[in-house]
């Protein structure tokens, strides 16, 4: 929504408050959403439709992984980050498109924060069935980027690939090694939730006839 923002995830209501009393532009106003309930998410996009009339700009910005290595993986944490990483950003598009069409937005934006993991495969047992769930979003995005042309409309498809971020990620991925995951920020400096907001106003600040792709964006320090 071009005046408010909509967060497909449980929030606080205090960060609403304190984006409010910070003075920033527009309207914070969370939502409560399981992204592997199709339920939810369509009650989301309902509920959005009914009190602010659709969605001009999408982000599909959740994603989770789980240590499950390919040999000796268990199937509920593929299953979790196949429903979260792969079926989630696909339903959310799709509703987000239908919105646009119904109201003949022609301008609207649809971005997947993707991974540099769905890029390249690196040699870490425990996320090589999260790097498969994300080259599933580069191709989601440019097969939806070629539907888009299909449909003649001027909506825009882009990835943004960050590498290394400093978010609660790696203490998911590492939920029995809390020590682990914390290091994983400390050995080098990681790219901020600013960096990756700074590249979403990037993409949606090109010019009509600009299509970004993709942006892949590392920490400097990173070697992978």
């Amino acid at each position: 929504k071009a005046d408010g923002c909509f967060l497909p995830f449980s929030l606080p209501q205090k960060l609403a408050a304190e984006c409010q009393s910070a003075g920033f532009p527009g309207t914070l106003i969370p939502y409560k959403c399981d992204l592997s309930n199709e339920e939810e998410i369509l009650s989301m996009f309902s509920a959005i439709k009914t009190l602010h009339q659709g969605v001009d700009v999408c982000i599909n910005n959740a994603g989770l992984a789980r240590p499950e290595p390919l040999l000796s993986g268990k199937t509920e944490g593929w299953r979790t980050m196949i429903d979260v990483n792969v079926m989630a950003v696909s339903i959310c598009t799709r509703e987000a498109y239908q919105s646009m069409k119904e109201r003949n937005i022609d301008d609207g934006h649809i971005i997947n924060i993707n991974s540099m993991n769905g890029h390249s495969v690196v040699p870490q047992s425990v996320v090589h069935f999260y790097s498969a769930t994300k080259y599933a979003v580069t191709a989601l995005t440019e097969g939806l980027r070629q539907e888009l042309r299909e449909a003649k409309t001027h909506i825009r498809a882009t990835c943004i690939s960050p590498g290394l971020v400093e978010t609660g990620f790696a203490f998911k991925l590492h939920d029995n090694d809390p020590e682990r995951a914390a290091a994983t920020y400390e050995s080098i400096r990681c790219l901020k939730a600013e960096d990756m907001a700074n590249a979403v106003i990037y993409v949606l600040s090109a010019p009509p006839h600009v299509q970004i792709g993709d942006i892949q964006m590392r920490p400097t320090e990173q070697i992978s």
